[in-house]
């Protein structure tokens, strides 16, 4: 065969080639505007704020990271941290669609995204927000956006100030700062802490509504040990 056939013919399966990838690539780039849409079901557990961690870790630079290594989380478990995956597009979308098939023994209780066109939109935003070119997702209709992060409990108002709590029978009884007692039921009730900076001031908890596993009310601490010696056993 000519050279010069078997040079074009090489150099048309080569634009052949090219262009399907460049075609693949197309098809399955998500759209990361849709993708901070979707990704506001994730917000109860994971912010894009680096540094800021919730139940689930910080995502804000997670794309072509080691799985398990955000500096600051100390929450991963032993499945992840051994498993040898980095975060692509790829792996991201395994990971989505069944966190617990694509690393058996992950503690992430997530049942995964059905819907590839979803993945990919988030998986499209993730990378943005790694790249500093995040889109500012809009409020859904009919109601309020969910907000992404904590409060700061430091500045919680007088009604959210905890100055005592005792219990007696099955009751725990709060009294706040502005002046108001509210009694709980103690299954409703529960004690947490928060040693981050949008924790309370030592020795100053704070009382908040309801969470996302149907209790009631949570009283935060800004550490373990204050929770014992604040509560009082008493039935005046």
């Amino acid at each position: 065969m000519d050279r010069k056939i078997r040079r074009g013919l090489a150099s048309a399966t080569l634009l052949a080639v090219l262009a399907l990838a460049t075609g693949n690539d197309a098809a399955a780039a998500g759209d990361p505007r849709r993708g901070a849409q979707v990704f506001q079901a994730c917000m109860a557990c994971h912010s894009v704020k680096p540094g800021e961690h919730l139940t689930g870790p910080s995502l804000a630079r997670v794309w072509n990271r080691k799985a398990g290594t955000v500096e600051g989380f100390q929450r991963y478990s032993d499945a992840l941290k051994r498993a040898n995956v980095v975060w692509s597009e790829a792996t991201l979308d395994g990971w989505l669609a069944n966190p617990e098939q694509f690393v058996a023994g992950t503690n992430m209780t997530f049942p995964g995204v059905r819907e590839s066109k979803d993945r990919q939109d988030v998986i499209a935003y993730l990378r943005a927000v790694s790249e500093g070119k995040a889109p500012s997702p809009e409020p859904r209709r009919g109601g309020m956006m969910m907000q992404s992060g904590k409060v700061d409990l430091k500045k919680a108002p007088p009604a959210g100030q905890v100055v005592s709590v005792s219990h007696c029978g099955d009751t725990y009884t709060v009294k706040t700062a502005d002046g108001k007692t509210n009694k709980v039921w103690e299954f409703n009730l529960r004690f947490k802490t928060d040693s981050s900076n949008d924790g309370p001031l030592p020795g100053k908890p704070v009382i908040v509504g309801a969470g996302m596993q149907g209790d009631r009310a949570s009283v935060v601490f800004a550490a373990p040990a204050e929770i014992g010696s604040f509560i009082k056993q008493t039935c005046r």
